[in-house]
């Protein structure tokens, strides 16, 4: 640790950080660690910021949740990516509910996004398109609909 970092320049950091965008806990924390600032302190303005409710993993999963539903990703990138980040099963769960998208109809938008409308397909076509599905983070049942009603 560096001997000229400070505890009010840790709190400048963490504030300049969370200024620009919400950041769960450990993510902020992993930050604020790469700055070579104290663990100690670090937890101490963790502490702090959540009790005055500047940083909140609710917050940022919902946040979060809705930026990828935007994109077009399934339920099971956004859980994963959420946990990547450190978001606990119940706020990944509070978040998604809270947004509700329907997923199938999510899944066969991207899907026509990409694909646009479905001409017969081969069995190694129809293969990588649901790949891509299943890439995007869309459980089986929600890709065998986007391949299902593409086709109608």
């Amino acid at each position: 640790m560096e001997a000229n970092l400070t505890p009010q320049q840790l709190w400048d950091c963490a504030l300049r950080l969370l200024s620009r965008r919400d950041h769960s806990r450990r993510e902020l924390a992993q930050k604020l660690r790469q700055r070579q600032f104290d663990p100690e302190w670090i937890e101490q303005a963790l502490d702090r910021l959540e009790q005055q409710h500047w940083l909140a993993d609710s917050r940022f999963a919902a946040v979060q949740v809705r930026q990828h539903v935007l994109k077009r990703h399934g339920p099971l990138r956004i859980r994963a990516e959420l946990q990547r980040k450190g978001v606990g099963p119940a706020e990944i769960a509070q978040a998604l509910a809270a947004e509700d998208p329907d997923w199938f109809e999510l899944a066969r938008l991207c899907y026509r996004a990409r694909f646009g409308p479905d001409e017969r397909l081969d069995m190694k076509e129809r293969a990588r398109r649901m790949r891509y599905l299943q890439a995007r983070g869309f459980a089986p049942d929600h890709i065998r609909y986007a391949l299902e009603s593409a086709d109608e």
